[in-house]
């Protein structure tokens, strides 16, 4: 199987998303290149590379391809997202079944909402890494855990209205604003991809307040998950 050699790639848009991974990173290398830090060591007894890639799609995109150059057989993208799913509350985990940029429209042409031009609309994830990050997230005590679609867009989601927009048009559990550029290049590339995302707010006019208040705590689960996965992934 491919999940059981490589190295695999982990990618946060914030210092808050990766510096818990970087806190227990072994055999530490870091390499500075392309405005990117990209920590190179050993995590649970396997080979890592990780990385802040900032905020953005356009910031993801590029980190993306630079650690696929470099060498990376997977890209796990990890960190916190708005929910959009009624059921899911703070600190709750989301593992992508797929992802699509909700603020892609070119419709006037004759395209589907979302769909970039020559591209599908979605991007599935990596079925072997969605049961993987599955079976990590049951060794997290009292935190829901479910799959389902991410959206991501170059927009901060803080309004109930937007928030009920997503969901029925897009069906989506979480909004954040990377995920789906990971996974088109991701796709590009033919690399197996997943996105987990712990809820740091629930999207609607409080987000703001929420997000600040919890982001740490929801990226510290996230990252649990992240060092279960690579534990059961020879």
């Amino acid at each position: 199987m491919t999940l059981t050699t490589g190295t695999t790639g982990i990618i946060g848009a914030m210092d808050e998303e990766i510096e818990a991974l970087l806190e227990v990173l072994a055999e530490t290398r870091a390499c500075h290149e392309a405005g990117f830090t990209v920590y190179e060591g050993v995590l649970e007894q396997k080979q890592v590379m990780i990385a802040r890639c900032g905020i953005g799609k356009v910031n993801a995109a590029a980190l993306t391809q630079f650690l696929l150059q470099r060498g990376a057989a997977r890209i796990i993208f990890t960190g916190v997202a708005g929910g959009l799913e009624p059921s899911l509350s703070v600190g709750d985990i989301v593992v992508s079944t797929d992802a699509l940029q909700h603020d892609v429209d070119v419709t006037a042409l004759g395209y589907d909402l979302a769909q970039v031009p020559g591209e599908p609309t979605s991007w599935p994830a990596d079925d072997d890494l969605i049961r993987l990050a599955l079976g990590a997230a049951q060794t997290l005590d009292g935190v829901t855990t479910t799959t389902g679609r991410v959206v991501s867009g170059d927009q901060f989601i803080a309004s109930s209205d937007k928030v009920r927009w997503l969901r029925d048009t897009f069906a989506a559990h979480c909004a954040e604003m990377e995920g789906a550029s990971v996974a088109q290049v991701c796709a590009r590339w033919g690399v197996p991809f997943v996105i987990i995302r712990s809820i740091s707010d629930t999207a609607d006019q409080d987000a703001g307040v929420d997000f600040r208040e919890f982001t740490v705590l929801a990226a510290r689960r996230a990252k649990q998950v992240v060092r279960a996965m690579l534990r059961d992934l020879a």
